[in-house]
């Protein structure tokens, strides 16, 4: 094999490549990227047996076609520091050449015989969907799956099919997110309802893929796998096994406390509030009374925090607790300039809206 890259092209590819690639694997062949050069493209691999990527890489030159597998650090750090515009690489005999202007080195790889398979796209997609606004959906509920869990469920987030309508949501047992978005075209009868759980680290993927307003991702379901594909990158993974909550159960519907508020504002409050919570004390306290809403904090190793905020409501009084963190995480993506707060008693959870199409859910804590 032997194939002049583009420098730039090259290191965008390995930025998406190496995303998947183990830190620990007893499978060193799992910490390598294969490159397959063709008759005019270049295309690149990496897995970690549970998700798996390939990108077919712009701007090359093939000289010879042919296969390697090489170490995807080694190779990611050359590309990083090198200070040309193309780079040649040249495997022979199980090691690959990169040559520069001014530079030599020489990796020594893997047979290409011993790499795993990676999915690639074929076939008519179930679904399609705009890529801006799944990776807006995935902004607004990928930060809520839970980071560790023995309810594998909740690792991922939950896809929901009906129309021409797909469905998000995401919860790690104390907030939950779900947001709606609008696919390119409904989906056929056999997927209709059709309820799928896919891992936090591929949908983390899924927003790093680079790309205009334009792009449209196709989609495949094939047995307990999802096969995505966009422009010049293909993502396939392992669906994560097991039952999602009936979330629906815990979205109020009977709050008569609802209150209209500024994002920034409420950010700025939050945060000003809370920056005298610690470890044993992290918790906001919200104060709503007839046009007004104060924010205060009280830790017995810090001291107390005030801020008061003119609000339109005239409903009950209610004083009730947050962890202030998960209020920010979801000021950050509600993506309008405002959005209402329901709220029933002080031991049941708050409710966040913004427009029709995105709600959040987050469970009280106690204050005293």
């Amino acid at each position: 094999m032997k194939v002049n890259f583009n420098r730039a092209a090259l290191a965008e590819a390995l930025g998406l490549l190496t995303s998947v690639i183990p830190a620990r694997t007893p499978k060193p062949v799992l910490k390598c990227i294969k490159i397959s050069a063709g008759k005019d493209s270049v295309t690149m691999c990496a897995t970690d047996l549970e998700v798996g990527i390939s990108y077919q890489v712009s701007s090359v030159q093939v000289e010879k076609e042919g296969d390697i597998v090489i170490p995807a650090d080694r190779l990611t750090s050359i590309v990083r520091e090198s200070v040309d515009d193309v780079l040649s690489l040249e495997s022979k005999d199980g090691s690959c050449t990169i040559l520069g202007s001014d530079s030599h080195f020489t990796i020594y790889g893997m047979e290409a015989e011993q790499y795993p398979e990676v999915p690639g796209f074929d076939g008519k997609a179930d679904i399609e969907v705009s890529l801006e606004a799944l990776q807006n959906g995935i902004e607004q509920t990928l930060f809520a799956t839970a980071k560790e869990s023995t309810r594998y469920a909740l690792n991922g987030v939950l896809w929901e099919l009906k129309g021409k309508k797909l469905s998000l949501v995401a919860t790690d047992g104390r907030r939950l997110a779900k947001c709606r978005i609008s696919l390119a075209k409904a989906v056929e009868s056999q997927i209709e309802e059709a309820k799928l759980i896919v891992p936090a680290k591929t949908m983390g993927l899924l927003d790093k893929i680079g790309g205009d307003e334009k792009d449209v991702l196709s989609v495949k379901l094939v047995d307990n796998q999802i096969v995505i594909s966009c422009g010049d990158v293909v993502i396939s993974s392992n669906l994560v096994e097991g039952n999602f909550p009936k979330y629906e159960d815990i979205i109020p519907t009977d709050y008569d406390k609802k209150i209209v508020l500024g994002t920034d504002a409420v950010m700025s409050a939050v945060k000003r509030g809370s920056l005298l919570t610690t470890e044993e004390s992290r918790g906001i306290k919200l104060s709503i009374s007839k046009n007004s809403i104060v924010f205060t904090c009280r830790s017995p190793e810090a001291g107390d925090a005030e801020i008061k905020m003119s609000v339109d409501y005239d409903g009950e009084p209610i004083d009730i607790g947050f962890n202030p963190q998960f209020m920010i995480d979801v000021l950050r993506v509600v993506g309008t300039p405002e959005f209402e707060l329901e709220l029933g008693q002080s031991d049941r959870p708050g409710l966040i809206k913004s427009g029709k199409d995105f709600l959040y859910v987050l469970m009280p804590i106690s204050l005293t």
